[in-house]
């Protein structure tokens, strides 16, 4: 008996707590800085990994997500090989970029949330803050942000002609 109500409850239950993974075909992690005083930037791969999104509870929510630092594109071939040397993300020692929350809080009752949690690059780990639109699709949700982060800080280096400060735009489609 004891078997059968804790099926049912796990059933039940599942939905309320269901993994929702991106849809890389309708997301994009793009970026954007100044080089020589002109605004420049790129893109990467959209994330990998795993999200648990309730709006109704966002305590319960939380983003476990990699991104492929290899899959660094501005454009350009010969600069996207230069920044994945040592010097910028060395991909061939940190080949992922990861976020992973350690809470979910709402901002308001329009679908405005924020992330709290780790974000690593390299071999570096900070804390920092998401803030993010949590839009309904279909059976999952689109996740919309942007936040501004030092390349410095994470050890991302590089002449003095690039500006530290880079903006990131996030839109991650996930069922």
């Amino acid at each position: 008996m004891k078997i059968a109500f804790l099926l049912f409850l796990m059933a039940v239950m599942q939905p309320a707590f269901s993994q929702m993974h991106p849809v890389p075909a309708e997301s994009a992690i793009n970026f954007s800085l100044h080089n020589f005083g002109f605004k420049t930037g790129g893109r990467l791969d959209p994330p990998e990994g795993d999200i648990v999104f309730q709006p109704e509870d966002p305590t319960s929510s939380y983003f476990r997500v990699t991104i492929k630092a290899a899959s660094i594109n501005t454009d350009n071939e010969s600069r996207d090989e230069h920044l994945r040397e040592v010097e910028y993300f060395d991909v061939k020692n940190y080949p992922d970029i990861k976020f992973v929350s350690e809470s979910i809080r709402s901002v308001n009752n329009k679908g405005d949330f924020e992330a709290s949690g780790k974000l690593t690059i390299k071999k570096t780990t900070r804390d920092i803050s998401l803030p993010f639109h949590a839009e309904k699709s279909g059976t999952g949700y689109v996740f919309t942000g942007r936040f501004t982060m030092n390349r410095r800080d994470y050890g991302i280096g590089g002449s003095s002609t690039i500006s530290n400060e880079l903006s990131v735009d996030i839109k991650v489609t996930a069922r």
